[in-house]
């Protein structure tokens, strides 16, 4: 199957930003990195509920990076 250059680099580019994405809800539901900053957000209802679904954003976070890594090898090839 060929896909055009310009379509790969475009999903190259979305799942980096997609990467930022999961890597910030990754950070912001772990109560290991941010300890005095996620202490403080365990008062509110919407971060109760968003810190349920933290093993999915990791899932998420590393297929995004693991799709990321092959687009750009197909796109741009091996430096090496």
């Amino acid at each position: 199957m060929y896909l055009p250059l310009n379509l790969l680099a475009k999903g190259v580019f979305i799942l980096g930003i997609s990467n930022l994405i999961f890597l910030s809800l990754v950070l912001l539901t772990c109560r290991c990195t941010l300890s005095n900053f996620s202490k403080m957000l365990w008062k509110y209802n919407w971060y109760k509920k968003l810190y349920e679904h933290h093993c999915i954003f990791w899932k998420l976070f590393l297929l995004s990076v693991f799709l990321h890594a092959v687009l750009a090898i197909v796109n741009y090839g091996n430096p090496f």
